[in-house]
């Protein structure tokens, strides 16, 4: 892993930094710089100002040594996020180890959205269930629960491993939701207020052609949406409207381009009030339903 070019540095934080960030850069990696100071923060133990103060020094040999490993991880493509074993969402930092998704920023709009859908509701003097459909590694269900106390969250996945993983983030957070074993609506008898979930929507043809970050990387049962990508909104919009009251909302992440197709899915089983909305690139995200309420039907 370009061992000898390392040797040739004078040893110090600053030059092994600098040479971290050429190798990544040639390896293809899109922020190269970004990611070599945080792989050194990460293994040296030190945040980012004490980092820059220490420039100038020779990094120890243990340090060093788990540097370059970490390094050749992600010139390797390995994600950042993978080899610290923690992610960003929210404001809040999860765990990410074993095989879970790693929580996007773009996912952030849909827990952001449904946030305030519950605050709504919560001001309407209403008890609030909420459903968190495939939860992976918890951060949805959990920052709604960080942000909503008084919501009553459950968070289900099909897999024992994200199930374990979302446990073990909601206990690092410090809240509270119950978790479910279930294949979509399989094993959840409940009403709820508003139904949350981003679900696997990426055309099982199209990912061999995914960054090699997200398709050697990320857990294929995370990703692949059957073959037009739309597998799992069918079902949503096939079976939620039992779990939903009358009112509740229905919140969903969806491919940039598959805001017609899931907003047809969604009207013709009966849903209201079908938006999509735009994230921060003004790419398609998040898609809001309703189920009509009772008087309406």
């Amino acid at each position: 892993m370009n061992e000898d070019r390392m040797l040739r540095t004078d040893g110090s934080y600053g030059s092994l930094y600098r040479e971290a960030e050429k190798i990544l850069r040639e390896a293809g990696i899109p922020d190269a710089a970004n990611d070599a100071r945080l792989l050194l923060s990460f293994a040296s133990g030190l945040d980012l100002a004490h980092l820059y103060a220490k420039m100038g020094e020779e990094m120890p040999e243990r340090t060093r040594e788990r540097f370059l490993e970490d390094l050749s991880r992600r010139k390797a493509h390995v994600p950042l996020q993978k080899i610290t074993g923690t992610a960003d969402f929210c404001g809040l930092t999860f765990s990410v180890r074993g095989e879970v998704l790693i929580p996007r920023q773009d996912t952030e709009l849909l827990a952001e959205l449904s946030v305030s859908r519950i605050r709504e509701m919560e001001r309407a003097k209403k008890s609030v269930r909420v459903l968190d459909l495939g939860t992976g590694s918890g951060c949805l269900a959990i920052a709604i629960k960080k942000f909503c106390p008084g919501a009553d969250v459950t968070a289900s996945d099909v897999s024992p491993a994200a199930l374990d993983a979302a446990r073990e983030n909601a206990q690092n957070v410090g809240v509270e939701i119950r978790l479910v074993k279930s294949s979509l609506f399989q094993d959840l008898p409940e009403v709820y207020s508003i139904i949350v979930s981003n679900p696997p929507y990426i055309r099982t043809s199209v990912i061999g052609e995914l960054m090699e970050e997200v398709r050697l990387h990320e857990p294929r049962l995370a990703l692949d949406g059957g073959p037009d990508g739309l597998f799992f909104y069918r079902e949503i919009a096939r079976e939620s409207g039992r779990h939903l009251e009358p009112g509740g909302w229905l919140c969903l992440e969806i491919g940039y381009d598959q805001g017609p197709e899931v907003s047809e899915l969604l009207k013709m089983a009966g849903f209201s009030e079908v938006s999509v909305r735009k994230d921060l690139s003004g790419l398609d995200r998040v898609l809001l339903a309703r189920r009509r309420e009772e008087r309406d039907v």
